[in-house]
This record gives C-alpha cells, sequence and structure tokens, in this order.
C-alpha cells in the first residue's frame, strides 16, 4: 500500500521547521526503510507502527477515537550512532503499549501532549513545557498521543549512555542510571539540548551538513550525549560540574588500559601492579578513591561489558546467556544475571532477543 503524500499542515515549531517539508518529499511505505533514517508519510496505521517497530520499539498501536480526526503519519527520524531521533505525529489520537524499551527514551512535544506510564509507576504527561525521560526498564505504554502532538522522540542507547558518564566522571557508575522523568524544555538546559538535537537532526537528514561526515558525526553524538546528561537529573549530576576533579593518576590508567586490551586475559591484582609499576596496596587504594572499585572488580565491570557487546551481536539461536556468560568468566548464572540487569536495566536475556 502506498503511503499518503507529504501534503497537509505542519505546526510551528522552535528550531528548524518540518524536516520533512525540506529534506524530503515523503517515503512510500512500501519502500525498502534506508539505514540511516527518512521522511514517512502514510494514513494506515498498521504501516505506521511497522515504521516505528523498525526505528524504535516494538509495539502495538490502535486508534482511540476514529471519527474525530484522520490518522496521518508523518515521521522524520535520522540514525545517529546510538542516538535515534524522530520528528512524530500522527493526526489522529493513537494508544501503544510497549514491552520493556531497552534504552532510554525522550519525548519533547512541540504540540499537543503524550499519556505515559512506566513500570507501575504513576501517570506521566509530556507537553510543549515538560518533556518525559523514560527508563530502558519497565513495560511502558503510552495511553494517549493526541493528534495534534508533533513530538521529538529520542532514543538513546544504555550502553553509550553509561560509558559517557563514566568517561565524564571518571568511574563507572554503580548501580543502574536512573534520571527524574520530568525535563523543563521551556528555559535553561533542557531548551537548549532539545533545540540542539532539532538542529542536528535536521541537517543530517538533509543530506547536506556535517552531522554525517566521519570527523564530525564522532564529537557530535557525544556532545549529545554530554547535553542530555547535564540538562536531566540524575544521581551524577553534581560530579558533572566538576569534571576536572576525577582525573586519575598514571599507575591506574595503566592498569585500566592492560585490561580493555585483554579482557579475557585472567588477570590478578599482583600482575594488574606490575604493570601499573605500583605496589598492590597502593593500586587498590588508587582504583578506590579513582575508580570507586576494586582493580578485580573493574575486571569484572569491564567483562560485562564484552558480555552485553555479544549477547546484542548475536542472534538467539546461535548462543545462549549461559554460554556467553562463561566464556567471559561468570559462573554464577544468578549473581551474573542480577548483575546484569543491575548495571543495564535489561535482562541479558532481553539483550539477546533484542540485541539486533
Amino acid at each position: 500500500m502506498g503511503a499518503v503524500g507529504a501534503g497537509g499542515t505542519t505546526a510551528d515549531a522552535v528550531g528548524p521547521a518540518g524536516w520533512g517539508e525540506d529534506a524530503g518529499r515523503g517515503e512510500d511505505a512500501g519502500r525498502e526503510r534506508p539505514e540511516g533514517g527518512g521522511s514517512f508519510r502514510t494514513g494506515d496505521v498498521d504501516e505506521a507502527r511497522e515504521e516505528l517497530d523498525a526505528r524504535y520499539y516494538t509495539s502495538r498501536m490502535e486508534l482511540v477515537e476514529r471519527r474525530s480526526r484522520p490518522f496521518a503519519a508523518r515521521f522524520d527520524t535520522v540514525v545517529l550512532g546510538p542516538l535515534v531521533i524522530g520528528d512524530l505525529s500522527c493526526g489522529a489520537d493513537v494508544r501503544m503499549s510497549f514491552g520493556e524499551l531497552g534504552a532510554y527514551h525522550l519525548n519533547a512535544p512541540l504540540t499537543g501532549t503524550m499519556e505515559l506510564r512506566q513500570g507501575g509507576g504513576p501517570p506521566l504527561v509530556a507537553t510543549a513545557a515538560g518533556a518525559l525521560l523514560l527508563d530502558p526498564a519497565g513495560d511502558t505504554f503510552l495511553d494517549r498521543w493526541s493528534g495534534d502532538c508533533r513530538t521529538l522522540a529520542v532514543k538513546i542507547g544504555a550502553a553509550a549512555l553509561r560509558e559517557r558518564l563514566e568517561k565524564l566522571t571518571g568511574r563507572p557508575p554503580r548501580g543502574p542510571l536512573v534520571f527524574a522523568p520530568h525535563l523543563d524544555i521551556t528555559r535553561g538546559p533542557g531548551l537548549s539540548w532539545v533545540r540542539f538535537a532539532r538542529q542536528v537532526a535536521y541537517g543530517a537528514l538533509a543530506g547536506e551538513g556535517l552531522a554525517r561526515h566521519e570527523l564530525v558525526a564522532g564529537p557530535l553524538q557525544e556532545a549529545l550525549l554530554n547535553g542530555l546528561l547535564l540538562a536531566a537529573e540524575h544521581p551524577w549530576r553534581e560530579a558533572l560540574d566538576r569534571p576536572g576533579e576525577a582525573r586519575r593518576p598514571t599507575p591506574v590508567k595503566r592498569a585500566m588500559d592492560a585490561v580493555r586490551e585483554r579482557p579475557e586475559h585472567p588477570f590478578t591484582t599482583t600482575e594488574l601492579a606490575a604493570l601499573a609499576r605500583v605496589s598492590v596496596r597502593r593500586l587498590q587504594e588508587s582504583f578506590r578513591e579513582y575508580v570507586g572499585m576494586s582493580p578485580m572488580a573493574y575486571v569484572r565491570e569491564v567483562r560485562l561489558d564484552r558480555v552485553r557487546e555479544e549477547l546484542r551481536a548475536a542472534a538467539p539461536d546461535e548462543v545462549s546467556v549461559s554460554e556467553v556468560a562463561w566464556r567471559w568468566g561468570f559462573g554464577h548464572q544468578g549473581r551474573f544475571a542480577a548483575r546484569y540487569r543491575e548495571k543495564y536495566g535489561e535482562s541479558p536475556s532481553r539483550t539477546l532477543r533484542w540485541g539486533r
């Protein structure tokens, strides 16, 4: 079935207006989807759901009131490394349901409202004054996406955001990275980040900017992740105001580099101390001060990251979670699964199912 054309009224918004108007005249619903995103138009609910499944998350979608307004989906999306940035609207009131998202997600309406629930928590409402930042864990329900709502929808890779936080603070975050759900987008860092995200995505979709150039793409993606960490509220927010305080001494860097280069090696604290050229006691004290954990705990954290990378890259019929965990030195499956969920906000089996 072909898509409804790109005609129709586009709502005014802060930042670049209507990515679709300038970047493309609409993509046929039946056409093969470009990997980097694109413009999509359709009047068919199932086609719209399939597009959102491909770009964001597996979901169910249905019209709330079939006779109120005609359904006319307008999706302009851009994939930028660990981020998917979309300018989305449906034209009619819809409801959606998801499982666990497996990624952080920000909804910042430019017009209209979005009423959501996640993980058994209280109802939440995203408006043009306040965005919602959703967690990777917890079943998610979009009870009403109003027909007049045009939203900036940003999917943020959980692992990438954790890695940025670790690099900025100088130590791995202990426990899950949990954000306050509400983000003020009328002023200050919240408004600045929304404008920045729209500008970057607009240039990438138009195909005439630098957002996809190999010398620019990486730093831009890092800037978007850094900006979100600075704009949102979370337990490590105060530490980001003092990024210079977490300078790691050379012995700690030597040991960390050795682990990252050969995480499969059966390191001991004694061997790491020799590589760092300090005593075992000095290395342990320095790790606790500058990394927030012991050297061997850091080895386990790096190996856990490698487990996740392998699960994300594999197909469920190729490997099992226990096989990958065992290969990376995690013999106790219960403790492994609990630590994995604590760090990444999802079970290892879910990563294996949906990683690709």
